[in-house]
């Protein structure tokens, strides 16, 4: 097999797209520097190997391949998903162009396209999530004033009334009202305006931390995976506190006293977020070996008054999804049984802003 790439092909080099040349028989003869990259393996590492042993189980783009050089035609495959070696799961569109520059079978192009398919369900889920929350806002203000004149109407009948045990009943308005009233306090909490300060990531998660270890049972496990070196960023404390504790209780509440919760940080580079690049956020996972969210709810988990619990009230990850997009940060969610992964990514602000906080 050729280790140098043949004069035609010379420009493949210079692309930002990563780009596999094939024999006949689905072996690997080139592969372009963009293609080490976005499969983190070397060209002496694919080179001679077949395809199948580069992408396993990847039987769409094999056996699409495999016609491909059967039939001398093309072929194009938008949001095809791969597995590699290294790299993991991947989301590319990929080209085959059939030539005939023997051994050269086969050119395959790839585009990665994870970061925009990101970028795109950020834009749905932030409009999604400005359309609840205005939705929330106007429904709470709606129910309020007529809630506080039911309230009031049974506190005076309930004065009226002749006999005790009549009473009982007026209180059953009166608590059902007090529960409805803090429901919509609840839905207009995050209207209130956020105070900014400068804030360490590791402290919210402890003091969440201390909170579960108090209230959870004994058979919860609470591990820290920190990187240490994360600077400070600039947010509200106290909603930081309550995005995380609203993820945490609900994973507490899924493993019902039985199972493992993992804080993670890392430093993420050259980050979108909010339609902005940043030059470096803050990566928060929480992750828990739980049953899962079940899957007829998975794409609506941050949607009003969804819940996979009986007695939830499904505002605990829309409250957390409002929190953090006042952060400039997403919150996004994988969940399989045993693995369910919420990643929250805020970005590390400017020293001019934060200079400007310090004063």
């Amino acid at each position: 097999m050729p280790n140098k790439i043949p004069n035609s092909f010379v420009g493949l080099e210079h692309l930002a797209t990563a780009v596999l040349l094939l024999d006949g028989e689905s072996h690997v003869l080139y592969a372009n520097p963009a293609a080490e990259v976005l499969f983190a393996i070397s060209m002496n590492q694919m080179n001679g190997f077949q395809l199948g042993q580069i992408f396993p189980g990847c039987d769409t783009l094999l056996s699409a391949v495999e016609s491909a050089l059967a039939t001398n035609s093309p072929f194009r495959e938008h949001e095809l998903p791969i597995t590699t070696l290294r790299q993991g799961n991947l989301s590319v569109t990929c080209t085959a162009t059939p030539v005939d520059a023997s051994p050269i079978r086969l050119v395959l192009e790839f585009q990665q396209m994870d970061q925009q398919l990101r970028i795109a369900r950020e834009e749905r889920m932030l409009v999604q999530q400005q359309a609840n929350t205005e939705l929330l806002r106007n429904l709470a203000h709606e129910i309020r004033n007529p809630l506080g004149g039911l309230r009031g109407a049974a506190q005076l009948l309930e004065h009226e009334l002749p006999q005790q045990n009549l009473r009982e009943y007026t209180q059953v308005i009166i608590k059902e009202a007090d529960r409805l009233q803090s429901l919509m306090d609840r839905l207009l909490v995050p209207h209130r305006v956020p105070k900014y300060e400068l804030t360490n990531i590791h402290e919210v998660l402890e003091r969440v931390r201390s909170l579960l270890m108090a209230e959870s049972p004994r058979g919860i496990t609470i591990r820290r995976d920190y990187d240490t070196s994360l600077p400070e960023l600039v947010g509200d404390r106290e909603k930081l506190i309550q995005v995380v504790l609203n993820i945490a209780r609900n994973a507490v509440q899924a493993m019902q006293g039985q199972g493992e919760i993992i804080f993670r940080t890392r430093a993420e580079r050259q980050v979108t977020l909010v339609r902005k690049r940043y030059r470096v956020a803050i990566k928060l996972q929480i992750i828990d070996n739980g049953p899962g969210i079940p899957p007829e709810i998975r794409d609506r988990i941050f949607y009003p008054l969804v819940s996979g619990r009986a007695d939830g009230s499904g505002l605990g990850l829309t409250l957390a999804q409002t929190f953090v997009t006042q952060h400039h940060g997403m919150i996004e969610c994988e969940s399989e049984p045993g693995n369910t992964c919420f990643t929250i990514r805020l970005p590390i602000e400017s020293t001019a802003m934060k200079s400007s906080i310090r004063q």
